[in-house]
């Protein structure tokens, strides 16, 4: 049985927008990958908020997952240009492989969940590099980016 495993950021997206996507997708769990959960740019995604309107608007839980999240030093390191994108793949490829991440997490907790992050785009994104990670790993699992 394949896995239907969603990503999605919140950034250029209005409340309406985000909540709706979720939504229509039949998302049941959000999966927080942030870094930072509390940052004033996460508007309505704020940690403290963020779990009550998922619940009410799409009646999907909400966790946070620190295997999926990057190291500050990664992280930092890219936002600050001292690596570029293809360094910060290559580095958040071996922290994820490292941590095993495909044996710390069962497959039937992420179907139908959504890996949540910052970036509007998955291209330059690191729950890009989850999702792809976990289909390669696990095999049967559909990826959509929304």
């Amino acid at each position: 049985m394949a896995i239907k495993l969603f990503t999605i950021g919140f950034t250029k997206k209005n409340a309406a927008k985000f909540f709706g996507l979720l939504r229509d997708a039949g998302v049941r769990r959000v999966i927080d990958t942030r870094l930072n959960r509390t940052s004033q740019l996460a508007g309505f995604a704020k940690e403290q908020d963020f779990p009550f309107l998922l619940s009410e608007i799409c009646h999907a839980d909400y966790e946070t997952q620190p295997l999926l999240v990057p190291t500050e030093e990664i992280l930092s390191a890219y936002r600050k240009k001292g690596i570029d994108w293809s360094a910060y793949e290559e580095r958040f490829n071996a922290l994820i492989r490292d941590r095993q991440i495909e044996s710390k997490l069962q497959p039937a907790q992420l179907d139908h969940a959504c890996l949540l992050c910052s970036e509007d785009k998955p291209h330059q994104c690191h729950r890009r590099l989850v999702a792809e990670y976990l289909r390669e790993k696990w095999r049967d699992v559909e990826v959509e980016h929304l």
